[in-house]
């Protein structure tokens, strides 16, 4: 029995590690590492979500297929009619679920890198084949180029990010409004908005969640991994247009969201006061971060509205830097060395702390002669 040449030839999506795996690698107790390479929420979940969680009521019962309560919340949140929102394992699984139901063998998708890269790995997983409109050196989206694709290639789908990951840039109200003209359906990720705005709700002035009952080629994603927390217990959700839900509601698992999850969840939209300020904390360190690494030598930060800040590395290696920093000090950081993001590591933003450690170690970093 062969596999499928496509399945074959599919490159590996490299996960971050948790904790526990990377205590044993780098032989320090997880109090000890500070982890700034998968944009987690340093603080965790809110009291309120610990409370659901030593509570469970029914853990021996499967969950609600349709996940109505969380829903009915969500809808509270978001103002999104409820029929329009699917609840998720995370918003990876509804990236999967998009491009199993859409794409037929060697449908095209647009793809606008450096992005993340879940988009290109489940189109090529579904059979689809991915049409690469790379990002401007600022990481602007090439407008152009995406025009060109669309007419030349007649995709199912396009894929954006805002703000877009690894850089944390936003898509403009007018760009957005262009690349909603064009006849493709949009796919708008928008795991990272709750960090975008600088007052205190939580990305509700520039998500566009609330315009998808009224579009019929615009499908919004957003998460509880990394506002609320929620990362280890993936949950995610996505509105859709009404055309889509009935297949939706066929095709997903049966139970994809698991009571753990959507307790948590449910408790995080009825503490977001707390969650509010936890993000409001987040900010303010961004803000202290990205000052401390514009005063190190070897790094050019970009502009970011998310909880993560992109750097380029100068006069250095990298790969070296970024193993050096788990090593030696424990400090974790993702490495990124591939089309656009060459010599470029990715920092989440942590706690005061966090940060103080960070810029101690790069300083003493940059005492160091440049190795190449």
């Amino acid at each position: 029995m062969k596999l499928p040449l496509h399945i074959q030839n599919l490159p590996p999506y490299m996960p971050i590690e948790p904790f526990e795996v990377l205590s044993v690698r780098y032989g320090r107790d997880p109090e000890h590492i500070i982890k700034l390479d998968a944009n987690e929420n340093p603080y965790g979940i809110s009291p309120a979500a610990h409370r659901a969680l030593a509570e469970l009521d029914f853990p021996h019962i499967y969950p609600d297929p349709e996940s109505r309560a969380l829903r009915a919340a969500l809808s509270k949140f978001t103002g999104v009619p409820i029929e329009n929102l699917l609840a998720s394992s995370g918003a990876d699984e509804l990236i999967d679920l998009i491009t199993r139901l859409l794409l037929e063998p060697g449908d095209k998708v647009v793809n606008c890198p450096p992005t993340f890269g879940m988009y290109s790995f489940d189109t090529e997983l579904n059979g689809g084949q991915v049409v690469d409109v790379m990002r401007r050196p600022d990481f602007s989206l090439d407008m152009d180029g995406i025009r060109t694709a669309v007419e030349q290639t007649h995709p199912k789908l396009l894929f954006l990010t805002s703000p877009n990951n690894p850089d944390g840039s936003l898509i403009s109200p007018d760009m957005l409004a262009e690349l909603l003209a064009l006849p493709v359906l949009i796919v708008l990720d928008e795991a990272y908005i709750e960090f975008a705005d600088t007052n205190d709700t939580l990305g509700s002035s520039l998500t566009n969640i609330t315009r998808v009952p009224d579009l019929e080629n615009l499908i919004v994603l957003r998460t509880f991994s990394k506002w609320a927390g929620l990362a280890g217990l993936r949950v995610g959700y996505g509105a859709f247009p009404a055309w889509l839900m009935p297949t939706l509601w066929k095709a997903k698992q049966p139970y994809n969201v698991n009571v753990a999850a959507s307790a948590t969840a449910i408790a995080s939209l009825e503490d977001v006061d707390y969650i509010v300020k936890i993000i409001a904390c987040l900010r303010a360190e961004r803000i202290r971060l990205m000052v401390g690494l514009n005063r190190i030598s070897y790094l050019r930060t970009y502009p970011t509205f998310s909880n993560f800040i992109l750097c380029r590395v100068i006069d250095r290696d990298a790969a070296r830097l970024k193993s050096d920093l788990a090593e030696k000090y424990g400090i974790l950081v993702r490495h990124f060395n591939k089309s656009g993001l060459r010599d470029c590591i990715r920092i989440s933003v942590g706690k005061p702390e966090h940060t103080e450690a960070l810029l101690q170690a790069l300083s003493d970093y940059e005492k160091k002669i440049p190795d190449r």
